[in-house]
């Protein structure tokens, strides 16, 4: 720096000017505009410019000094210090504005001559001050900004230690109901203790599995197939908890397999994050717990077949006896065996059958035996009681039921199981499949099965109507129908005809063919019932076609 051209020393105002300007804990454009506004009380200069150095580049401020992109490059070329050319001044000079070795920013500042020394001295000082009072700044920002963070840690700290505080007492809670063994109702009642609003627990179908908390519906509504699928389907693919209306339900899925739905009844709108945070949870153990029943349950049909199985195939009386106490079956009193065929899922089947021996009032063990549903009754079933009330169930599905005999013993199984299905296949031969047969009902019919595993009826049925059989066949009649439907209405014109939906003088003449071609008198009684068995006989073995 050149001497200066003036001797004109600072005055006394002009150097407390100097111990005035009191920067405190301003930011960087009230700093830099008080340096400012200090340089013009000190001595015969002004301020041109003044610069912040940020992250290495030099930003003018405050903003709206005017344009100088001719000092802009020098003080980026020269670092912020140095002499500077003002057109139109005489003397420009950039101090920079140092705090502990540190460039801070710097302050551009023109006279129309060359200060005194002392002048130049002062705005030195003014330039020190002012780095300093930047820098100052800059801690400061960065210890509130500390300060700040230190606060925010504090309060995520103090969050994250009340939600594990809250996990903590959530996993304990559902735990110790899982532990308990008092099943799903009191993982239920735990998580109703826990968010303090209702909870309901339903199975896959829609029904109800247990509730906690007030509002419970009475009766309890019945799902709509359809609609619990499309529920079922979304709560599927969103895989969370998912408010539907008043409820915010999530599936229970353990390994992929949907065994119900958990919800907390919340029309309000009260659930929090740790609400679902415990409901999360509950569903998950919930899993476990639906598993583990199934499991069991599993376990239990499987030992109940085998043993279904073996009574089946004959076993000794006191082993039977023994095995079916472990399960809570008693087959001392009388047992009847009951098989089922239908064309539905097996799975409905079984359970329509074990419905339909509930709602009679019967114990029973159940199994399978091939496509049969197979159920060993502790007394006998009305038969025509039990299809009903299976039929409803199934629907659509048609179904046969055969009922055996009389089982004193369990070694006695065996027969009985072979004579239900003896009267199945006699159901199945009717003239309408789909039913119910006791064998202690079949009457006839027992002879008729009886003989025709020996192949006596069709020798009987040849006996007396093959020649109607052949004459049908080749000239596509329907005599042999026509005279079964003959007999079975007792002889009666009236009845016959309207059942064959003919004409009663094509009856007659029907009926003189018959005797011709069979040259049988239908006036002889032993004749008529003869013709009778024959004719049953036949719509009995050959049901397809007798229609």
């Amino acid at each position: 720096m050149t001497a200066a051209s003036s001797d004109a020393t600072p005055t006394t105002e002009e150097l407390a000017t100097l111990f005035t300007v009191a920067f405190d804990w301003a930011d960087d454009v009230t700093i830099l505009g008080q340096a400012n506004a200090a340089v013009s009380r000190v001595g015969p200069c002004r301020t041109e410019a003044t610069y912040r150095l940020v992250d290495g580049s030099w930003q003018r401020l405050p903003q709206g000094q005017h344009e100088r992109p001719d000092i802009d490059r020098l003080i980026a070329a020269s670092g912020g210090g140095g002499a500077v050319e003002i057109p139109g001044r005489a003397w420009g000079w950039a101090f920079p504005l140092r705090h502990h070795n540190s460039v801070e920013g710097s302050l551009v500042v023109s006279a129309a001559q060359q200060p005194s020394s002392g002048h130049i001295q002062i705005l030195t000082m003014l330039a020190r001050q002012t780095g300093a009072a930047l820098a100052c700044g800059a801690v400061h920002r960065r210890d509130a900004w500390c300060t700040e963070q230190l606060a925010k840690a504090n309060s995520d700290l103090a969050s994250a230690q009340r939600r594990l505080r809250n996990r903590t007492r959530v996993h304990e809670t559902i735990e110790a109901a899982l532990g308990s063994g008092e099943g799903e109702q009191a993982i239920t009642d735990a998580l109703h203790e826990l968010i303090g609003l209702p909870i309901v627990l339903e199975d896959r179908f829609g029904n109800l599995r247990s509730w906690s908390g007030p509002g419970i519906p009475v009766p309890y509504p019945t799902p709509d197939p359809q609609r619990r699928q499309r529920q079922l389907a979304v709560l599927a693919e969103r895989r969370r908890p998912t408010r539907t209306k008043d409820r915010i339900a999530v599936l229970i899925l353990p390994r992929g397999e949907v065994l119900g739905v958990l919800a907390v009844i919340d029309p309000q709108k009260k659930v929090t994050d740790d609400h679902i945070v415990a409901l999360h949870f509950a569903c998950t153990l919930l899993g476990y717990e639906l598993s583990h029943q199934r499991s069991l349950v599993e376990r239990e049909l499987s030992v109940r077949r085998e043993l279904v199985d073996d009574l089946l195939a004959g076993t000794d009386n006191d082993g039977a006896f023994a095995r079916a106490e472990a399960l809570g079956h008693d087959l001392r009193p009388a047992h009847y065996v009951v098989v089922v065929q239908s064309s539905a899922a097996s799975d409905s089947v079984a359970t329509g059958a074990g419905r339909a021996a509930g709602a009679l009032h019967l114990k029973k063990l159940q199994g399978r035996s091939g496509k049969l549903v197979v159920l060993l009754t502790d007394g006998r079933p009305d038969p025509r009681a039990f299809y009903r009330t299976l039929s409803e169930w199934l629907g659509r599905h048609p179904c046969a039921v055969g009922v055996g005999s009389r089982c004193d013993a369990p070694s006695e199984f065996p027969k009985s199981f072979a004579d239900a299905k003896r009267a199945l296949n006699v159901r199945l031969h009717s003239a309408a499949p789909a039913g119910a047969a006791a064998y202690d009902e079949l009457g006839f019919y027992r002879l008729i099965d009886a003989a025709h595993d020996g192949g006596a009826v069709e020798d009987f049925i040849r006996e007396w109507i093959g020649a109607l059989l052949d004459y049908d066949s080749a000239k596509n009649s329907d005599l042999v129908l026509t005279l079964s439907e003959h007999l079975e209405s007792g002889g009666n014109y009236d009845d016959s005809a309207n059942a064959l939906h003919i004409h009663r003088s094509t009856l007659r003449y029907r009926l003189a063919r018959i005797g011709e071609l069979t040259g049988h008198d239908l006036r002889d009684a032993n004749t008529r019932f003869n013709l009778h068995a024959a004719t049953r006989s036949w719509r009995f073995l050959y049901p397809e076609r007798s229609h």
